[in-house]
């Protein structure tokens, strides 16, 4: 980025997107976000599937009412929390950082 406060062509938004900071900040987050995604998708398509084709496995009693299922239902719901808890720390230590610097910058350009 060009610290004299002159632009090349185009806007500051462009100049800031074509930036090492920006590319990096989008790196960051892609990191992230694919693979947490992909994993929580795979999860879900094992639990439907299980759901669908191991039926006998998914009524498997644990104690009670309470069968294989159920706690895997469940589990869906804890590991939603859970990625949202590991995104949030990732989030405050690598990506608002940088999305801060990069505000400022914008900020005082404007």
């Amino acid at each position: 980025m060009s610290t004299t406060g002159e632009h090349s062509t185009g806007t500051i938004y462009q100049e800031i997107q074509r930036s090492p900071e920006f590319v990096d900040l989008r790196r960051r987050l892609r990191r992230f976000v694919f693979p947490m995604s992909a994993a929580f998708l795979i999860w879900y398509l094992v639990y439907v599937l299980l759901a669908s084709y191991a039926p006998a496995f998914m009524a498997i009693k644990i104690t009670g009412n309470i069968n294989v299922g159920l706690i895997i239902g469940l589990l869906q719901f804890v590991s939603t929390f859970l990625i949202t808890t590991i995104y949030v720390r990732y989030a405050t230590k690598h990506i608002d950082p940088a999305a801060k610097r990069l505000r400022e910058h914008i900020e005082g350009a404007a």
